[in-house]
């Protein structure tokens, strides 16, 4: 078992796949140097600059020359810095690159993985700080992948660089320098598996990235207090593994669904619809779900949380 660092572990996954498939290239602003988050770090020095790309500041012309290189019969990884700026490239993964199967009738796939940092809570402010999963969840043909350790991270990654499929994979900026134990050898982790991390008997916490490690705490406070909670890692949207958390709600009966997007259409909002639609009789209280609310990501300090409340007019009703 070798100790890996979130960060590493993307590295590591990327070096595994380059060395066993000479088809996989990556492409991305800074990489060569290992980016902003020294998640490539090594890479162009070990398999060169033939198959480390570094490009100029142009999502658009990342993800372009990417669906094109795979549709060439490569296998590339496109890094877009900040999952934010998917904004700026947003039609080429959403009307191109997730269409392309579809509407070449199955003659095309695109072997196309798409990663880059994402979350909020350093203060990177609100242009730079979202979790944006809920966008590519909306997009029927794209995968999704968060991972919330540095061993899913490796694991997942390699599984993304395989799938025949373009998956996109979101790296949270604040698990970056988080330590675990990875196993030595080739790594995989099935997209569409999702992982009991503790079990419980009460309620259970259904998380994904980030809100894993906060869901684990939260069980480690309910414990104190007598209430066992178990703890569900989605691990992906796209495949959803929806009978895990079936499974678990049919034995405790409650649950809590924890997701930093915005609330609103969001991820959670799928999972509580599929219980609703299959595991209403097993409910013995409400769906609750915890989200980040109607609300930018916080960035100035000394604004009041009024004058920085977003004036929409949706205002779900709270959990109590």
């Amino acid at each position: 078992m070798a100790k890996l660092t979130f960060r590493n572990a993307v590295a590591a996954a990327l070096a595994q796949e380059m060395e066993r498939d000479e088809r996989v290239v990556l492409i991305g602003e800074d990489i060569g140097s290992g980016g902003v988050f020294k998640t490539t770090t090594g890479l162009r020095d070990t398999f060169g600059p033939d198959r480390v790309w570094d490009t100029p500041i142009s999502e658009e012309a990342i993800i372009g020359a990417a669906m094109g290189a795979a549709m060439a019969g490569l296998r590339p990884v496109a890094e877009v810095m900040f999952s934010d700026f998917y904004a700026t490239c947003w039609d080429l993964v959403a009307n191109e690159v997730a269409k392309a199967r579809y509407m070449t009738g199955g003659q095309v796939s695109l072997p196309l993985v798409i990663r880059g940092a994402n979350g909020g809570g350093l203060g990177f402010g609100s242009q730079h700080s979202q979790a944006l999963e809920n966008w590519a969840l909306a997009v029927p043909g794209l995968k999704v992948a968060s991972p919330s350790c540095a061993s899913d991270m490796a694991g997942l990654l390699a599984a993304a660089v395989r799938d025949d499929d373009p998956v996109l994979v979101f790296e949270h900026k604040a698990l970056m320098g988080s330590f675990e134990d990875c196993p030595d050898g080739e790594h995989l982790v099935p997209l569409g598996q999702a992982a009991v991390v503790r079990d419980g008997t009460d309620v259970t916490l259904v998380a994904l990235s980030a809100t894993v490690g906060m869901c684990r705490s939260a069980a480690d406070e309910l414990a104190g207090h007598g209430v066992s909670a178990e703890v569900i890692d989605l691990r992906t949207l796209v495949p959803l593994d929806a009978q895990c958390v079936l499974d678990s709600v049919r034995r405790t009966g409650r649950v809590v669904i924890a997701e930093e997007n915005p609330g609103q259409l969001g991820w959670g909002a799928a999972v509580a619809a599929i219980l609703a639609d299959e595991a209403f009789g097993n409910l013995v209280a409400p769906v609750t779900r915890v989200s980040g609310g109607t609300s930018h990501c916080p960035s100035p300090r000394s604004s009041s949380r009024r004058s920085a409340r977003p004036r929409n007019g949706w205002s779900p009703r709270s959990p109590a």
